[in-house]
Formats: C-alpha cells, sequence, structure tokens
C-alpha cells in the first residue's frame, strides 16, 4: 500500500468523553432537533435557513458570524429557523485546495487531522453553548460523523457524494433531518433514489461495526444547479423545476416531502450576489403555487462577514471566504429580515 500511517486517532466515543456537552447543552440541541423536524413535516409553516459561511476556517471570526445571526434570529423567530453553516469538511472538485478546519485547523499551516478533530467539535460546542444555535455540517466523510453527532441538527450530503451507497445508509441512520442535494449531473432520479435509500432502514458496516438503522424520514431534496456536458452552470430553481419536482414526489410515495433550495453553487453560476435574487424568486413561486410552497421548506445561503472571497496568505480579511465566494453581513441581514417580511 502506498501510504504512510502517521498516527492511530481516538475514535469518536474518546473524543466525546474528552470533551463532553453537559444535560442542558444536550436538551438544547435537542429542542433545536424537533424545531426542525416540525418544519420538515409540515407541521411548522416557518421557513429553514441553513446559513453562513462556504467553509468555516477561523473559530473566533465564525463565531462573530453566528453572534449576530442571533440578534436577527431573535426578531424573525416566528417566521423563520435559522441553522448556522459550520461546514469543516470541504470538498475539493480537483481534490487539492483547503480541506476545511478537520484537515487544516490553522489554513496557513500543514494538515494536522488531530488538531482538526479536536477543533471542530469545540467550534460546534462553542456555537451552542453561546449561541443557542445547533448548527450544519456537510457529511463529507460518513465515518468522521459521530465526533459531531451529538451536536449537529441539520447534516447535508454533497453532490458528489450523493450517489455513494455508504452516504446514503449512514444517513438512514441519523437522528437529524439530512438533505439529498442533486448530483452535478442533474440528474432528479439519483437525488430521489438517494431520499429513498435515506428513509429505508438497512444493516451495513459502519466504522468496523455490522449496524441496523431505522431510516431517516426528514430525508429530503437540496437543488443547487448543475452542470451540462460543456461544463456550463445551470439553474433548478425555477418555477418550472420546483412544479416538477412536487409531481415526482407525489408520484414517489416517500415520507415528508420537501425541498431546501440551495441559491449558491450552480443554481447562481458561483455568483453569489444572484443569491438574494434567487432567494427572492423561489418565495414568488411559493406565493404562486400552493403546491411549491408545501414542498419549499427551506432555503440555503452562502454568507460570511465580508463579501466575495480571497485567497489564504498575505492581506487576510477576517470573515472574507478563502473558498467560494459568499454574501456580506449587510446583505444578509437585509435579506434575512425581507423574507419574513415575504411569509
Amino acid at each position: 500500500m502506498n501510504m504512510q500511517f502517521f498516527r492511530k486517532l481516538p475514535i469518536p466515543q474518546e473524543i466525546k468523553k474528552q470533551f463532553p456537552i453537559s444535560a442542558e447543552l444536550a436538551a438544547l440541541r435537542e429542542a433545536r432537533v424537533r424545531e426542525l423536524e416540525n418544519v420538515f413535516a409540515g407541521r411548522s409553516d416557518k421557513l429553514v435557513l441553513v446559513i453562513g459561511p462556504c467553509s468555516a476556517d477561523q473559530e473566533d471570526t465564525v463565531l462573530e458570524y453566528i453572534s449576530r445571526l442571533r440578534t436577527v434570529q431573535d426578531k424573525v423567530a416566528d417566521k423563520i429557523v435559522i441553522v448556522p453553516r459550520i461546514y469543516t469538511n470541504k470538498p475539493r472538485t480537483t481534490g487539492d485546495g483547503y480541506k476545511g478546519m478537520l484537515h487544516q485547523p490553522d489554513p496557513n499551516s500543514p494538515p494536522d487531522l488531530l488538531r482538526g478533530i479536536i477543533s471542530i467539535r469545540k467550534l460546534h460546542m462553542r456555537a451552542l453553548a453561546e449561541t443557542g444555535f445547533g448548527c450544519a455540517d456537510e457529511m463529507l466523510y460518513p465515518e468522521n460523523h459521530r465526533y459531531l453527532s451529538d451536536l449537529l441538527v441539520y447534516v447535508a450530503v454533497g453532490a458528489r457524494s450523493v450517489e455513494d451507497q455508504q452516504h446514503r445508509m449512514t444517513a438512514s441512520g441519523l437522528d437529524v433531518p439530512v438533505g439529498m442535494k442533486n448530483p452535478t449531473s442533474g440528474d432528479i432520479s439519483v437525488m430521489m433514489n438517494s431520499i429513498t435509500a435515506a428513509q429505508h432502514p438497512h444493516v451495513f458496516l459502519y466504522r468496523g461495526w455490522e449496524v441496523q438503522s431505522q431510516g431517516n424520514p426528514y430525508a429530503h431534496a437540496i437543488l443547487r444547479g448543475y452542470v451540462n456536458k460543456h461544463g456550463q452552470s445551470l439553474p433548478n430553481y425555477h418555477y418550472e423545476d420546483l412544479k416538477a419536482l412536487a409531481e415526482t414526489y407525489a408520484a414517489s410515495g416517500l415520507e415528508n416531502p420537501a425541498v431546501v433550495v440551495d441559491t449558491n453553487h450552480a443554481n447562481s453560476g458561483k455568483q453569489y450576489l444572484e443569491q438574494v435574487r434567487i432567494a427572492k424568486e423561489v418565495m414568488h413561486s411559493c406565493r404562486h403555487s400552493a403546491d411549491i410552497r408545501r414542498l419549499v421548506k427551506g432555503l440555503m445561503i452562502e454568507s460570511y462577514l465580508e463579501d466575495g472571497c480571497q485567497k489564504i496568505g498575505e492581506g487576510y480579511v477576517p470573515g472574507r471566504s478563502i473558498t467560494d465566494p459568499c454574501l456580506g453581513w449587510e446583505k444578509t441581514e437585509r435579506l434575512i429580515y425581507e423574507l419574513a417580511d415575504a411569509l
């Protein structure tokens, strides 16, 4: 085997024992999960807003952003459920580049996975303790999920992972809502198959154990746009796309039909300022169709303290993304209030 084994890392149980959460925080996280389940099951008509940086990079800066979200959440709590994005693992199209805090807790230093595991757990713990927010993360590596499983309230399975059997089966065993993105090809049947798999029980191999999952009734769709054979980004958030998805869901027999619309990625062509227009268009579609309004449970928005993005290195501006460009705070705050007014 052409790889070096540096060190054996602590298993999730050991990390949780070393960095435990209190019963009070566990109850707070549980309450946030129930609130989300009520939305995805149609028992609440609030809008879920999964919002935050493309990638979490610096602990204090991420927490500054989330503390600002807390103030906004308190003002829109009757209409919107905010779930901050703390994405600590980043898929890279070519395999190169910053892979997130799990790999590099300091973006300017070499990878250190032990420090990374501890850093991401501490970050999610601080977010819950200091702001009351249970947060979202992407399940890029299914075997790593248990390092954060007692802290997260929402999980996304990415466009490159949604066809993978291990991701689908692991999603079927999670106790939080899981969003399954459409693949980069845009094939909706792949996404629907992944939701079906995630909603069903399975027996499978996980972290060296034979496990039995119960099925996740809150697995749902995320539309993020797609790329055609010429490499061009194409959207799938328009009225016709949402109407077609509602019809597909109706014929599927799946539990709790739901979609979260990702306003960035291929839907915006990574033109991050377009997220404002896209979010408003989705809300407009909801007003024109009761079927769409019942289906659309939320939006996913990439946002940080500063507009745009930057390279890692000299001239670093705290709160500006070091991966995909994000909407800055002033535009974000204004958008959240406008969305609340539209509901």
